[in-house]
């Protein structure tokens, strides 16, 4: 079985399982290759897998800890376990008190949770602290071949480096606590390809909104989305992570990114990455983890690059989305099937069939999230808002997804930019992406925001949330309605260019 050619998801997975029959407890992260587990996770399964990285934040995690007290059970490896806090922690003044007595006690529970069973902790105060997606990468803590787990759907984002990453539910999270391992089926393999080169002001988001809007929210089930293709190759590994972020919106287990010489210049010297010796001994075995010539996937899809625009969606969930310059579908448009829920849509968004998504009214923009918040994603929306002023009356939110990034962007100056174009600058966190402290759109108000999910009320109670780039967005603030980015980061592009031409005639 294992000499013929085997996906990158088939070759993580084989490394990972644990013999069935065998005890949990004894898995220690370490593979087993027994032929009878191979067989039986073939045949469908379940398998015992074993986990090599944990990230737990304050919101789904305080559940597990108390069901570890009650069963008298301690954390079987601490050191592979991480924690931060992000979901309810405030984006504001971190010296002011934190007023939502929930997030307060979830805040308290964690730090609690993580000092009593030695795990490290990522909280308020900490220079690393930030989106759970986002410090794992930056820490170095995400790399390829690791099987990664989290209490959260959008842990698919590390697989942008090669990892095998998904959520979990609670009971989940107490058993990895306990065992390291998690009892999991083995999942069918989706190539995505995508061909060409993506357009100046079409990005990794607008590419994984374009393959929802096509396959739809349940598109992916039971399968593990596997991207490829020349434009993906093109893609920095921030972009990559966007791009495998939003695969569960697709319906997907997980999303992967073969590891190349980007993913490793990316790792090399951060802090938990391999070093000396050891980093060469890695290296050599990554590059053994992409999928072999003449391996079968279950699906295959291929997207023209070339063809792609920005993307908006219009709807409740990700799948309803359109290239910027078209328009709200039609129930015939969408068929029979997909009528009632196009009407329900419409309605909640109150949107007609047939306009034009541009030049939507909005009333706040959001930029940040685990799926867009990383120094890339606002050195993006700072080229278009450098020397602009955003719309009047319009709110427009800048969260950078880590204080690492936070720092990196203050450094650079982009703070000053977004503050001068009259957006506010925030603290880091997941802000308005789970509508949390304050940051949430009000009863009726239109947002268009960076972040994965557009459901009713995700970014608050009665708000209507268009998903859209970095890009998008921040030529929206400009403008105050939804906006195609591409003449602007033309302009923008031009600018820079007399800009250097000019330095260069007076050096």
């Amino acid at each position: 079985m294992a000499d013929r050619p085997r996906t990158l998801v088939e070759k993580i997975w084989d490394t990972h399982v644990v013999a069935l029959g065998a005890d949990a407890a004894s898995a220690d992260g370490a593979s087993a290759d027994g032929a009878s587990a191979l067989a039986a996770t073939e045949s469908g399964a379940p398998a015992i897998l074993a986990i090599d990285l944990h990230l737990v934040h304050e919101v789904t995690s305080p559940q597990a800890f108390t069901g570890l007290r009650q069963r008298g059970l301690k954390v079987r490896h601490p050191e592979r376990t991480i924690a931060t806090a992000d979901h309810s922690i405030p984006t504001t003044d971190p010296n002011l008190p934190i007023l939502d007595e929930l997030a307060r006690k979830q805040l308290a529970q964690i730090e609690e949770n993580c000092r009593e069973f030695g795990i490290p902790f990522h909280g308020k105060g900490s220079p690393t602290r930030g989106i759970v997606h986002v410090i794992g990468p930056e820490l170095g803590l995400t790399q390829p071949g690791m099987t990664i787990v989290c209490g959260d759907s959008h842990t698919a984002t590390h697989g942008a480096f090669g990892a095998l990453a998904f959520g979990i539910g609670t009971s989940e999270i107490e058993m990895v606590l306990a065992t390291q391992t998690l009892l999991q089926r083995k999942p069918k393999t989706f190539k995505v390809e995508v061909t060409g080169r993506l357009q100046p002001g079409v990005g990794a988001k607008d590419i994984i909104l374009a393959l929802i809007a096509r396959i739809g929210v349940g598109g992916g089930t039971g399968h593990v989305f596997e991207f490829t293709g020349d434009a993906i190759r093109a893609l920095s590994m921030e972009a990559r992570m966007t791009l495998c972020n939003m695969s569960i919106e697709g319906g997907a287990r997980a999303g992967l990114v073969a590891p190349d010489e980007t993913t490793f210049a990316y790792l090399k010297g951060r802090k938990h990455a391999p070093q000396g010796a050891a980093w060469d001994k890695a290296v050599e075995a990554w590059r053994k983890l992409p999928t072999d010539e003449g391996a079968v996937y279950d699906r295959t899809i291929v997207i023209d690059g070339d063809k792609l625009e920005p993307m908006v969606t219009y709807g409740t969930n990700p799948g309803m989305g359109v290239f910027v310059t078209g328009h709200v579908p039609t129930a015939t448009e969408v068929g029979a099937a997909a009528a009632p829920d196009l009407e329900r849509a419409l309605t909640y968004m109150g949107l007609q069939a047939g306009q034009s998504i541009a030049g939507q009214k909005l009333d706040v923009v959001f930029i940040g999230s685990c799926t867009n918040g990383r120094i890339e994603d606002l050195r993006a929306a700072a080229t278009i808002l450098s020397g602009r002023r955003v719309a009047p009356s319009l709110r427009v939110l800048v969260v950078p997804g880590s204080q690492q990034v936070k720092k990196q962007a203050e450094a650079e100056g982009l703070d000053k930019v977004f503050t001068a174009a009259g957006a506010e600058w925030r603290e880091s966190g997941c802000s308005m992406c789970i509508a949390m402290n304050g940051d949430q759109l009000e009863p009726g108000q239109y947002g268009i925001s960076t972040s994965n999910r557009n459901f009713e009320g995700r970014q608050g109670k009665g708000g209507r949330t268009f998903l859209a780039s970095p890009l998008t967005a921040a030529a929206s603030a400009l403008t105050g309605v939804v906006t195609d980015p591409r003449p602007v980061v033309a302009a923008a592009a031009a600018g820079a260019a007399t800009a250097g031409t000019a330095t260069g005639k007076a050096n």
